[in-house]
């Protein structure tokens, strides 16, 4: 399964597969003793897709709560971050 997702399955990371009419979600999430597999579907509508870059999509807890929620994620976007420079 690894190979397939091209990451570590039990690692924490939620896999969120959606379906050719974009209605239909499947979760996939390691709990620590196990694989769990959700479903969710909308009756009206369809869950808007973020662009598939390089196989992945990474999305902040923001975002992937609006997007399970099948709203519009992109408004949601995170603040950029500083990084700190040397002042030395």
């Amino acid at each position: 399964m690894a190979e397939a997702l091209k990451a570590d399955p039990y690692c924490g990371d939620v896999f969120v597969f959606r379906s050719k009419r974009k209605d239909r979600l499947k979760l996939l999430v390691w709990d620590g003793s196990g694989l769990i597999l959700a479903t969710k579907w909308l009756e009206d509508g369809g869950f808007p897709w973020p662009p598939v870059r390089d196989g992945a999509v990474r999305l902040s807890a923001v975002q992937f709560a609006l997007l399970l929620d099948g709203l519009e994620w992109r408004a949601a976007a995170p603040p950029p971050v500083k990084t700190p420079r040397w002042m030395g």
